[in-house]
């Protein structure tokens, strides 16, 4: 059988991630559906990484094996009549036997996004995270900075699946105003679970002072002391690396 990787993007809103779940519709699920429609014969599709409910991705992998007759580039167009409006499945190429999705990345990249605004925007419900107070832009980024390098994430690690170790390479957290929107783009060799949007929550609790001291957090390995897990709806998964 062919190995075949697959570039795809969703809006998460409707799923309950992108694992598959006996009692949720997930990202995952739909997709598989589909595309076992599409070739002819069952699937597993193995992803670059788990997103939670309602979590978005610009860019995202997956691969899978098939004996099917249809050349790569013309999977997305065949496949995306079974799927819906919210996934959208972009580019389809031969990899060699031996790559896997989830074991061959190398970097992730997510983004989160914000707005400041003392009243909530309807047109950004299930988009981007209403933060309702002023964010000190130098101060958030040097809180920031001070997440980047080879650390022991225990204090923005919420438990989940099991891991053998908590030290991850947080290789750069920048801060940009883009689009109206403030961005948090965090690039990282992997993410523990909700680690990224406890990042963004602690630089949120770095801006209201409730944060004064980004090394001896990470040092104290505290889940207590560090920020909370921003809702799901604001994250992004913005490029992953192989």
């Amino acid at each position: 059988m062919k190995n075949i990787a697959i570039r795809l993007s969703f809006d998460g809103t409707n799923y309950h991630g992108w694992q598959i779940q006996k009692n949720a519709v997930s990202v995952c699920g739909t997709l598989q559906a589909a595309l076992e429609k599409t070739v002819g014969h069952r699937v597993t599709l193995h992803g670059c990484g788990r997103t939670d409910a309602g979590v978005h991705a610009r860019t995202y992998v997956a691969n899978f094996r098939s004996d099917t007759r249809i050349p790569a580039d013309k999977l997305p167009m065949a496949v995306q009549t079974g799927l819906p409006r919210d996934i959208v499945v972009t580019e389809a190429w031969g990899v060699p036997d031996d790559f896997n999705a989830t074991g061959s990345v190398r970097e992730k990249e997510y983004t989160y996004y914000l707005y400041t605004s003392p009243f909530a925007d309807p047109f950004l419900n299930h988009r981007a995270y209403h933060y309702r107070f002023p964010l000190d832009l130098p101060k958030a980024r040097a809180g920031a900075a001070g997440f980047v390098g080879r650390h022991d994430f225990a204090c923005v690690r919420t438990q989940g699946s099991p891991v053998k170790s908590t030290v991850r390479t947080l290789l750069k957290y920048d801060i940009i105003e883009e689009g109206g929107l403030i961005a948090f783009r965090m690039r990282a060799d992997g993410f523990l679970y909700n680690m990224a949007r406890a990042l963004v929550g602690s630089v949120l609790y770095v801006n209201e002072g409730k944060i004064e001291n980004v090394p001896a957090l990470i040092a104290s390995g505290d889940r207590g002391k560090a920020g909370p897990v921003l809702p799901g709806y604001g994250l992004y998964m913005t490029d992953v690396v192989y």
